[in-house]
């Protein structure tokens, strides 16, 4: 099958490796989503080791659209639609992208509906209904250039949602994001991991995941369990080999995270217990300037507050003042990763990067920066 995964803007090329990785071939980048090619097993396989991905679209059919005539015949003709959706089942229609006569995705969707529909009635005088919290059916239209791509969508929840943070931040960082974030700096277990300023636990948590190799969180339902091809047995084949992985890791480095504020420290240790990596990570309820450590090198990671969403610029300045100092102070020799939304803010670190990389956080345009500590 033919598929498309959306993908945090910045971090493609590794959710393309993570996919030629868990057996998808034919890759193709482009900003925010991948597309590649793989058969059922892999398809399965991908929705529980998938660490970058938020979505799987199935692409099902590709026709020319640019006005409600051609979009209304290219829906029906380009899919079998009774096959695929009988009247009992019920279904949704999400919108991408826009043409230059259709630009509102609340009409679009509601056009191909009607075409979806009213296929149905003329053939059965019945027709699906629409649902918005429980569809049998997620389907998904992309318009560009005067061609629409018609696709399934193949989860209802995005996969960035693990399950272990109901607790969460002020401002809290995606899972998946932070898990593509950690592939950057190539942070293999073998070397001590800090997290500063660790907030909900979001890092501390998928690094570990990560280098365990620790399934995500099985979805009670997945869409793709009603289409017309879902192989039951492949998929629970590939469900039970996820369920047996276990990854020994002899010499799991340590890994920390300091929180100062209470209250989120608590939401960290919770959210730590319901991934169950206690034995894994140590939280420590203090400021990062007394965290002590003893090691040559190491991998420090920290998320600070931007003076965009969470805290005041020109009250900032001190903390990255204060982080600067007690970095090269503490951990000379380590490698150093900030993630940075504001570049003025940076400055005071008083420290030069070695590798800058553009990232999007919660719609903030954020750089992934690189230091090593001297």
């Amino acid at each position: 099958m033919h598929v498309i995964a959306s993908s945090p803007e910045g971090l493609e090329k590794y959710l393309a490796s993570e996919i030629i990785e868990l057996g998808g071939f034919n890759i193709n980048t482009y900003k925010r989503s991948v597309s590649f090619e793989c058969d059922y097993a892999t398809f399965y396989r991908i929705h529980f080791f998938s660490r970058v991905a938020f979505r799987f679209y199935r692409e099902v059919s590709r026709f020319v659209c640019y006005d409600r005539l051609s979009l209304y015949e290219g829906v029906r003709d380009s899919f079998d639609w009774l096959k695929w959706l009988p009247s009992e089942k019920t279904f949704n229609v999400q919108v991408t992208g826009r043409t230059s006569s259709l630009s509102h995705s609340h009409f679009t969707a509601l056009e191909v509906k009607n075409s979806i529909t009213d296929l149905q009635q003329s053939v059965w005088n019945k027709r699906s209904n629409i649902s918005l919290d429980n569809p049998d059916l997620i389907i998904h239209l992309h318009l560009n250039n005067d061609r629409g791509v018609l696709s399934l969508q193949s989860t209802f929840e995005s996969l960035h949602k693990r399950g272990y943070r109901p607790a969460i931040g002020y401002a809290p960082l995606k899972e998946n994001l932070a898990s593509g974030l950690l592939k950057i700096t190539e942070w293999n277990g073998t070397k001590p991991l800090v997290d500063l300023m660790c907030g909900s636990g979001t890092f501390l948590i998928e690094a570990i995941n990560q280098i365990l190799k620790v399934p995500l969180k099985f979805q009670q339902f997945y869409l793709f369990e009603n289409w017309l091809d879902f192989n039951k047995y492949i998929f629970l084949e590939e469900k039970n080999k996820a369920q047996k992985r276990v990854v020994t890791f002899e010499k799991l480095s340590k890994t920390i995270g300091c929180e100062i504020n209470k209250d989120v420290f608590d939401q960290a240790k919770v959210n730590i217990q319901l991934a169950g990596l206690e034995n894994y990570i140590e939280l420590q309820n203090d400021d990062f300037k007394n965290i002590q450590f003893k090691s040559s090198e190491g991998l420090v990671l920290c998320n600070p507050p931007y003076g965009k969403k969470l805290g005041d610029e020109n009250e900032l300045i001190t903390l990255y003042e204060d982080m600067g100092e007690f970095l090269k102070k503490n951990f000379s020799g380590w490698e150093f990763w900030l993630l940075s939304g504001n570049p003025k803010l940076t400055r005071y670190l008083k420290m030069k990067s070695s590798l800058k990389i553009p990232v999007s956080n919660g719609g903030i345009d954020c750089r992934w920066i690189k230091y090593l500590i001297r």
